[in-house]
């Protein structure tokens, strides 16, 4: 090494270190909970007539295949169940509802660090789907994922700032029973992580041992209740327009047992949503509606997100085209919508088409993440990891997101007018008696953490820089931080003898 590289070296570390120093958390340039909703695709006159739409579908056409106990539920509240079998909602119930609603609700972590205040535009970005492939970065291929495979994105989650939850990304395909791959996914995410995570219960009979296995990890029912720190994914809807039956039957049932709820519509545009991207928002919001009477109805002021998550169809071919410009402006419509009800929302945003983190890949994670942050969605769903529209999981894209979400959530922030920002006896004394530049400025490095977001894993490096440095490749370098995530944490957040209890109680398959 000649000393010229040894000097650069020396000043890249030193620089290292410096943006390494450890800042208080609202100091920091990205954060969990960043203001957004500058970005609005819908005019107010836009989101009224959207509103307006869902109001009368509510009311005109209803919604199907509500369980026995949801039509009950609902009919004491003012849904009228017509002939046909289909409950309609009347404008009255609806706004009645919604001033029941909760508006601010905590997502809870187990780590209170990690909780998430839902008010307003605060945007917070995290995992979710239910992939049935891992991507083998290294083999270019996709196999089954599995329960260690969930666990190992928990504790990589856990490490990455920039993701600040995590709802099951993957379905455990090495668990054949549903009961127990239910508890092994609570288990795995749980064990993995102090984040708030979601999950979802394949039928209603296996929430009663999954809220056991809660009981038994936050150290009783009393605990559990005063900090619920995992959600309810639930699908409660078929799009277009019907109950999942067994969905609300689920959802009864964790409402009972105090665990906050993600009401999802997922329907797709041109397919099982109208084509129009307006009118893929009106039945998503529609749906979503008719959750908040379901679910305040049961309880009124129950912790529950309206999770409009329409998603968007290739016409040329078929399939989900999640990496799209009209998934990133669905996305950022629905969060107005949330808004405008005033509601804490989520929606699908940040996976890809592509089947590996490549240029693609990029691209369409870095739009959708950049929109849903500058709409203010309150829960950035699917945000990393997530490929091949949902099919694929991917713990090195998971790693490459944590940069990607950073930039977006730099994006986010804005640009602060304050009177120190517009300093302009810097410039002056710069420009008219200093040397002309601001590099060795004061303000330039006290700002140099504040103001600007850096890449753990970007390379920034000059053409020449990078040839010293052995040519680093991205893909590779996030699966070298995986591995030294996955050598270094610890593979339990459970107190041995609380693991011991579980694992008595339970059929665990990840190895203690």
């Amino acid at each position: 090494m000649t000393a010229r590289t040894s000097r650069r070296s020396g000043g890249r570390q030193a620089r290292q270190a410096l943006r390494a120093a450890p800042l208080a958390k609202d100091s920091r340039p990205v954060r969990a909970g960043l203001e957004g909703g500058a970005y609005k695709p819908l005019t107010q006159a836009g989101m009224e007539r959207i509103h307006q739409a869902a109001l009368d579908a509510l009311e005109q056409i209803g919604l199907a295949d509500a369980p026995p106990s949801g039509v009950e539920i609902m009919t004491r509240a003012g849904a009228i169940l017509g002939d046909d079998g289909r409950l309609r909602f009347p404008r009255a119930l609806v706004e009645d509802m919604l001033a029941k609603a909760a508006k601010n609700i905590t997502l809870h972590g187990r780590d209170p660090q990690h909780d998430l205040n839902l008010s307003g535009n605060r945007v917070h970005y995290g995992t979710a789907g239910a992939a049935v492939h891992m991507v083998d970065v290294d083999g270019r291929e996709y196999r089954d994922s599995t329960v260690q495979d969930l666990h190992d994105a928990a504790r990589i989650a856990d490490q990455l700032d920039n993701i600040h939850f995590l709802q099951r990304p993957m379905v455990c395909r090495d668990i054949p029973d549903n009961r127990e791959m239910d508890l092994n996914s609570i288990y795995a995410c749980v064990a993995g992580t102090t984040k708030h995570i979601g999950t979802s219960f394949t039928e209603p009979d296996f929430v009663d041992d999954g809220i056991e296995l809660l009981h038994m990890m936050a150290g009783g029912e009393d605990k559990w209740r005063a900090r619920p720190f995992v959600s309810n994914s639930n699908c409660f809807v078929v799009p277009p327009m019907k109950f999942a039956t067994e969905s609300c039957e689920v959802m009864e049932k964790v409402i009972a047992a105090g665990m906050p709820v993600l009401l999802l519509s997922a329907g797709m545009a041109t397919a099982t949503a109208p084509p129009t991207l307006a009118g893929t928002i009106v039945q998503a919001v529609a749906e979503c509606l008719a959750g908040v009477v379901y679910v305040n109805a049961i309880k009124p002021g129950h912790p529950a997100i309206f999770g409009t998550w329409p998603f968007v169809v290739d016409l040329r071919s078929g399939a989900m085209s999640g990496g799209s410009g009209e998934q990133a402006l669905l996305a950022a419509g629905c969060a107005q919508m949330h808004q405008f009800y005033g509601l804490p929302g989520g929606a699908a945003s940040g996976f890809s088409d592509a089947k590996l983190p490549d240029m693609q890949a990029g691209w369409e994670q870095m739009c959708s993440n950049v929109m849903a942050g500058l709409s203010g969605l309150n829960m950035v769903y699917e945000a990393a990891g997530m490929h091949a529209s949902l099919l694929g999981f991917c713990h090195e894209s998971l790693i490459i997101g944590d940069d990607i979400i950073g930039q977006a959530l730099r994006c986010v922030r804005g640009i602060e007018v304050t009177e120190d920002a517009l300093d302009l006896d810097l410039m002056r004394s710069v420009c008219l008696d200093g040397p002309g530049h601001y590099l060795g400025a004061d303000q330039t490095l006290s700002l140099m953490q504040t103001e600007y977001a850096y890449p753990a894993l970007g390379d920034r490096t000059s053409p020449k820089e990078w040839a010293e440095v052995g040519k680093p490749d991205l893909v590779q370098a996030a699966k070298a931080r995986k591995e030294a995530i996955l050598a270094e944490t610890s593979r339990a957040h459970l107190d041995p003898v609380v693991d011991a209890a579980i694992r008595a109680r339970f059929n665990i398959h990840l190895p203690k």
